[in-house]
């Protein structure tokens, strides 16, 4: 840590001067400004970037050495979440195809990137997405939905013997991990921009109770499909109806977990968050019923039925989770 001397000119103005390396790295001139902010913990915070744009970024990568679809893919995903506001792919000789597909694929998957300029050698894909357009509440709302939506049809798609329904389900699944991405880039660009954190209404702390929640409801998207995958292999199954019953009055209960976390979540209600989590020991006992049950069915469905169990348990656990965390949050505030 650098020490500096407050001065005083002019009998009332309090005066500090700036590290000259610092101003020389940000090409600060004479008459620029700078934004003071100050912090929840006393300090100042001195920043060049007054506007509240994220700094543009690029990412350049070289593929000639890669041969792993998936493996451009994550590097794709990574530099996204990231915060970097273009991404240059490029080779030595002529794109191979399979990395045109693998960045189509990540252009229609994320939400912002788009491809701007595209080459025999290289493909640019560059965020048009403004952060303040997305703000963090909005979008763990839509995965709340998503959610519910896909856990219920899940155990439709049981109901109902609807083996097309469970495959619906998996597909939703993307809309899940792109919305989970938004969260973490967005956090990302907070964490690097606390005066885009301040455009955006939040503080950089809430960015990252944020992206946690948002992780939490992406595991209990996989869980959904997790359901969805073991309903496909004994849609043709005859269960007995007690058997299905007990499925959906657990399934019935972890979704009321999850409801009412979002719901603490955003009445701020830190007494129903910990209400709520109290809820667990009930599902516990209802997929401990399912279990039993699946002991009298003989075959792959015994297993699928444990399978589906465990991820409504599962569910309901990760649904707490959530309630943990708004109870850490508000505690924090108050």
């Amino acid at each position: 840590m650098e020490i500096r001397k407050v001065q005083v000119t002019g009998g009332s103005s309090f005066v500090i001067t700036l590290p000259k390396e610092w101003i020389k790295s940000l090409n600060i001139k004479k008459n620029d400004s700078l934004g003071l902010i100050v912090q929840s913990d006393g300090t100042l915070l001195i920043t060049p970037r007054i506007a509240g744009e994220p700094s543009h970024r690029v990412k350049e990568f070289t593929v000639d050495n890669i041969d792993d679809p998936e493996y451009v893919f994550r590097l794709l995903v990574g530099a996204y979440i990231m915060g970097y506001s273009s991404i240059v792919v490029r080779s030595p000789e002529r794109i191979p195809p399979f990395v045109m597909d693998c960045v189509a694929r990540f252009t229609q998957t994320a939400v912002g990137p788009e491809i701007i300029e595209e080459t025999m050698d290289s493909i640019t894909v560059k965020d048009l997405l403004n952060p303040v357009e997305m703000p963090f509440e909005k979008t763990i709302k839509r995965m709340s939905i998503i959610l519910k939506t896909m856990h219920e049809d899940a155990i439709t798609a049981l109901r109902d013997r609807n083996r097309s329904m469970a495959e619906d389900v998996m597909s939703r699944d993307n809309n899940v991990d792109r919305l989970q991405w938004l969260v973490a880039r967005q956090s990302n660009l907070v964490l690097q921009n606390v005066t885009l954190a301040r455009k955006m209404g939040v503080t950089q702390e809430e960015a990252t109770y944020y992206f946690l929640i948002s992780r939490i409801m992406e595991r209990i998207g996989d869980h959904a499909v997790r359901i969805a995958e073991n309903v496909s292999y004994i849609t043709e199954t005859a269960l007995r109806e007690d058997v299905v019953e007990s499925i959906g009055a657990a399934s019935t209960l972890a979704l009321e977990i999850l409801s009412k976390s979002m719901k603490a979540w955003t009445r701020r209600d830190i007494n129903a968050a910990n209400r709520n989590i109290e809820e667990i020991e009930k599902l516990i006992s209802r997929c401990e019923e399912v279990n039993n049950n699946a002991l009298n069915i003989k075959g792959r469905s015994s297993i699928s039925i444990g399978y589906i169990a465990e991820s409504i348990k599962r569910t309901g656990e990760y649904a707490a989770d959530i309630a943990e965390l708004v109870i850490n949050h508000l505690v924090n505030e108050e």
